[in-house]
């Protein structure tokens, strides 16, 4: 009796452990607040705190440089399935002004990150790095630019992918005048001209920003 009794305990015991790490689905609202940058696709990653999309004041990674540089989500989206994460992406351009929304599930304990370019720029990116999901209901958070430190801020279309530009979309490795560290993104600074080979350099009146760049709403979804 008292075997029985020990083997329902446990049973019940390895029941509830599995109900409480059953995925939970969070849904994701991303709002572009900017006046005049668009964000490139959008990928939302639920993962491990001990995982991070990159570290301010270090170099960022081959695969966060090809999102920041050319707005691509893949080389970061198969790094961060290696490591276990969960991820969605958004896809399409998100305008000023614009939201997108997206379901993501999570295990208990995790948390939620996402990234996307900002064009035109060269390396700018808009991010949420390692927020705590709901227990319940809702909770919203501002995101703020972030530059990558891979390729230098000259503003010339040449090197500035997108529709605006039509530009280089990666450059490759570091550049002479990049910062090589992700830092806070700190807007557009030459004044704008022809850089003497026909190629524009955007200016600071029409493209400038001051974070936050993006509001993002959290809802935890019933199960």
């Amino acid at each position: 009796m008292l075997r029985s009794i020990a083997l329902a305990t446990t049973a019940l015991l390895l029941a509830t452990g599995a109900q409480a790490d059953k995925l939970q689905s969070y849904e994701i609202t991303i709002t572009n607040i900017t006046k005049n940058q668009t964000f490139t696709p959008q990928l939302v990653v639920t993962h491990n705190a001990s995982v991070r999309l990159f570290t301010l004041g270090q170099p960022a990674s081959p695969a966060l440089e090809m999102l920041a540089e050319g707005g691509a989500t893949q080389p970061l989206t198969d790094l961060l399935l290696n490591l276990g994460a969960n991820t969605q992406t958004i896809g399409g351009l998100l305008l000023p002004g614009e939201m997108a929304t997206v379901v993501i599930e999570a295990h208990r304990g995790q948390v939620l990150s996402l990234a996307a370019m900002l064009i035109p720029t060269n390396d700018t990116f808009v991010a949420l790095d390692r927020v705590r999901l709901p227990f319940y209901g809702t909770s919203r958070h501002v995101a703020v630019a972030y530059d990558a430190g891979t390729e230098p801020n000259d503003q010339n279309c040449a090197n500035i992918p997108g529709p605006r530009c039509g530009g280089e979309g990666f450059s490759g490795g570091p550049q002479e005048g990049d910062e090589g560290y992700v830092h806070v993104g700190n807007g557009f600074h030459e004044l704008g001209a022809d850089d003497g080979d026909g190629n524009e350099v955007l200016g600071p009146l029409t493209y400038d920003w001051r974070n936050p760049v993006a509001q993002v709403t959290v809802r935890r979804l019933p199960r």
